[in-house]
């Protein structure tokens, strides 16, 4: 079982950038598939991005490919989201989450574990 604990969300202005980092419990963290998910207010949770167990492989949403960057760091159990030339529509609430099995995977019933959360705001 894993723990996950998002931070380093804010309020941003548009074309500005963000980090966001989630940090992992637990001494197996490399043999997860990690992804992000955001959900804006009366809407469903959405892909954003995903890496696989040794980060070689990555897959971003047509929405933020050319802008968001997902990194992992097995040796710290982190994993972060670069956010750069951030909009307005990129305001939600950012999920980190897990998943045990190989694959990239876009949606989020395939994944086994999610941390709280953390606010996006990006102000026009």
């Amino acid at each position: 079982q894993v723990q996950l604990v998002e931070s380093g969300g804010g309020l941003v202005q548009a074309g500005n950038s963000l980090r966001l980092s989630c940090a992992a419990s637990g001494r197996t963290f490399s043999s997860y598939g990690m992804g992000w998910f955001r959900q804006a207010p009366g809407k469903e949770r959405d892909f954003v991005a995903a890496i696989s167990r040794t980060g070689s492989t990555t897959d971003y949403s047509d929405s933020v490919k050319g802008r968001f960057t997902i990194s992992r760091d097995n040796a710290k159990n982190t994993v972060s989201l670069q956010m750069n030339s951030l909009k307005p529509e990129d305001t939600a609430i950012y999920y980190c989450a897990a998943r045990t099995n190989s694959g990239l995977v876009r949606k989020a019933y395939g994944y086994d574990y999610w941390g709280q959360g953390t606010q996006v705001t990006v102000s026009s």
